[in-house]
């Protein structure tokens, strides 16, 4: 039994459990999983579970603030709306989106009387966007209430976060699992406990990939082996992966017997031989377990991890899809992917291909490791997960998609006909040139995100990032003249970063979002890693390591010092204020230093400098890279009326409009025989797509620089603007 603990997403499962459940049961086990997040959402969020949140908190009525207390007030208003609204925000009643709109339905708590005015403008979105938003609303105010009454730990996308970060010592894990069950902790266990009776599992998993699972991960292990000492249960994950590498505290498997490194697929299969006795303890793979009150770790597995095409497609069977709550806590086009409706989860590639960056964990497996997945055996995925959920969305998790491995799998779906709707991670990279960015929206790439950092040329250098603020701004034009949306991620407070470089950071993202080159952004603070570059290296990165000093449990987030400069805290509050406004499209006149609560320098960054960096520096010629680009046709059957005996009109036809050009009728019946080869829905399997080079060779009306000359007219332009790519 593999377990999902709270709380990650409302609208989709993390896809940990059901790639290893996929994995696991390809080679012959029999593999259950159980998202206990959305299990104890659904059971909070629900007419008994909020009469027993009433029931909890009337004693203590005198006592409490005045948001809970008129909250209290409407106890039957909230009681007898919720099994409605959580039906509704599972698609199961889109007829109550108009009532809920009308006002008069939905009790309306604090969350509401913070609604910003463009939120309150109805005719700025859909009926039913507009009715999701305001649920979503009801819901956080409840969530709100409940955390600040009967479960402290409890919030929509985490479940006692405080326990997992920074936590040095195991300490403060025991000291919370020594407290008496909360509410929110007791429906959690009931719904575990329903899990293993049906199951009776003899291994159960616990996937941790936050700090936000990681107390919920403990409960469970605390009731599985208070229930039936016998259950061996491991504990695998990001949050291992990356803060549990130096586990030394024996407590710790008290409650866990096994705690697994990196990917799971091959230390799950040797602990389940291990429990089949057809292996040793000391032969898992990369696991910790405890031996006479000391941590032991061992690696001694002969076999070799599992390669991205061995580990076999993802499964949700088991996981409740259509219970999940397709929430939208903000109305942003771009920011709301991650919260609204139920996403298959797939990796083009595991690792990253840059692995450079000096602030990233480079060197551990989930980075470092790097391998792309073969086109046909993602396509195979892609086809497999449609005809389980029925779902044609994809969300890629890569670290950073490989630009040609996604021009790949978008020549496969054009070409198979396969209609799918995908947004992934990338990196902001000149490979991603206007052709390729509209092949990839032809084949149904809706959004990227990627990151921007620091917007920083000199910080950029610095950490190795491989792009420059210019770029950034190419490749944002390019996906945006696609149709495709990008969110942006940044950070500050880096090593040196003064002031005035994080001031003008924000007059580069104020241009961006005003030009509508990005439509969405989350702004952090830079935290020194202790397996990132800056982490294991500091003094060569101009900071000090502060603490905190391990103490056997976790290590992960350092607090350091820096030598060359300061990040007072107004500055991220100013940050955070700006972005906020200007994902909602406002606030682009304020001269950015006016964000800060403090004094801050006036931008140094022209205003034009959108329109300096999408100009090309010099004529545009064709480079070494574009004669060796493939010529693809992602336009409509071509048609040509006949005008006269000698010349003719070619319709180019696209799903928005058409072109017409006049061309001699040698020349049009060479442009159809090319286009004809270039089509993506050519009957050859694959089709063979010719490459410029090759095309400017043979052109039979004068040879290469009779073609340049001749690409350099309208003609030609519109047949590049009608579907003909050089990807």
């Amino acid at each position: 039994m593999l377990i999902i603990p709270p709380l990650t997403q409302l609208n989709t499962p993390y896809p940990s459990t059901a790639y290893l459940t996929g994995f696991l049961r390809s080679r012959g086990y029999e593999t259950f999983q159980a998202d206990l997040g959305i299990e104890l959402v659904l059971s909070l969020f629900s007419k008994k579970g909020l009469q027993e949140v009433f029931e909890t908190i009337r004693p203590q009525s005198d006592n409490l603030p005045g948001e809970a207390r008129q909250m209290l007030a409407l106890e039957q208003a909230y009681v007898h709306s919720i099994d409605e609204v959580v039906a509704f925000l599972q698609g199961r009643d889109p007829s109550l989106a108009t009532r809920i709109c009308q006002g008069r339905f939905l009790p309306q708590g604090p969350r509401f009387a913070r609604l910003l005015d463009s939120d309150k403008r109805s005719g700025t979105l859909s009926t039913l966007d507009q009715a999701k938003h305001l649920a979503t609303l009801y819901l956080e105010d409840i969530a709100d209430l409940i955390q600040a009454t009967v479960a402290p730990q409890f919030a929509l996308s985490r479940y006692a976060e405080h326990v997992g970060t920074s936590a040095s010592s195991f300490d403060q894990v025991l000291q919370s699992l020594s407290a008496t069950p909360s509410l929110t902790d007791r429906l959690m266990l009931e719904a575990l406990a329903r899990h293993m009776t049906a199951v009776r599992a003899s291994l159960v998993g616990l996937t941790v990939p936050f700090p936000g699972n990681l107390y919920g991960a403990f409960r469970i292990a605390q009731w599985l082996k208070a229930t039936d000492p016998t259950v061996t249960v491991a504990l695998g994950g990001g949050y291992a992966n990356t803060e549990l590498r130096r586990l030394q505290d024996p407590r710790v498997f008290n409650y866990v017997d096994f705690v697994t490194l990196d990917d799971g697929e091959r230390p799950l299969l040797c602990l389940a031989e291990y429990l089949s006795s057809r292996r040793s303890v000391t032969s898992l793979c990369r696991t910790y377990f405890r031996q006479q009150n000391s941590v032991v770790f061992t690696s001694a597995a002969s076999e070799s991890d599992f390669s991205i095409q061995e580990i076999g497609t993802p499964t949700y069977d088991g996981l409740p899809l259509d219970r999940y709550l397709s929430i939208l806590d903000t109305t942003n086009a771009m920011h709301r992917l991650w919260s609204d409706g139920h996403w298959n989860k797939l990796t083009v590639a595991h690792g990253c291909y840059w692995k450079r960056c000096t602030f990233c964990d480079v060197g551990l497996d989930y980075i470092g490791n790097y391998e792309a997945a073969a086109t046909e055996v993602l396509l195979g995925r892609i086809e497999t997960l449609i005809q389980e959920t029925g779902r044609r969305g994809f969300h890629f998790v890569d670290e950073a998609a490989p630009p040609a491995s996604l021009k790949s799998l978008a020549l496969r779906l054009l070409e198979k006909g396969l209609t799918i709707s995908w947004w992934g991670n990338i990196r902001f990279e000149e490979a991603f040139t206007p052709d390729l960015c509209r092949l990839l929206a032809a084949s149904g790439c809706i959004a990227v995100s990627a990151g921007l950092e620091v917007a920083s040329d000199r910080l950029l250098a610095k950490m190795d990032k491989g792009i420059t603020v210019d770029q950034t701004v190419r490749v944002a034009s390019a996906f945006r003249q696609a149709g495709v949306l990008i969110h942006a991620y940044l950070m500050y407070g880096f090593p040196s970063e003064t002031i005035q470089e994080t001031v003008d950071s924000l007059e580069r993202v104020r241009q961006l979002f005003a030009a509508d080159l990005i439509q969405s952004a989350f702004w952090h603070k830079f935290v020194a890693t202790a397996h990132s570059p800056i982490g294991l290296d500091p003094g060569r990165h101009g900071i000090g390591i502060l603490g905190p000093a391990f103490q056997g449990f976790a290590e992960n987030d350092l607090v350091h010092e820096d030598r060359s400069a300061r990040v007072p805290d107004w500055l991220g509050l100013g940050l955070r204020t700006a972005l906020s406004a200007y994902m909602e499209r406002q606030g682009f006149e304020r001269p950015v230093h006016r964000w800060f609560t403090h004094r801050a320098p006036v931008t140094t960054v022209p205003r034009d400098w959108i329109a300096r960096a999408v100009k090309p520096s010099k004529p545009a010629g064709r480079s070494l890279a574009d004669h060796n680009r493939q010529l693809v046709w992602i336009g409509g059957q071509p048609v040509i009326e006949q005008t006269d005996r000698q010349r003719c009109t070619v319709i180019l036809p696209n799903e928005t409009e058409d072109r017409r050009i006049r061309l001699d009728k040698p020349q049009a019946q060479w442009l159809l025989e090319l286009i004809a080869a270039a089509n993506t829905r050519n009957k050859q399997s694959p089709p063979a797509y010719r490459r410029l080079a090759e095309m400017r060779e043979t052109y039979p009306f004068g040879g290469p620089s009779a073609f340049d000359s001749w690409s350099r007219k309208s003609a030609w332009r519109t047949v590049k603007q009608a579907g003909l790519l050089l990807v």
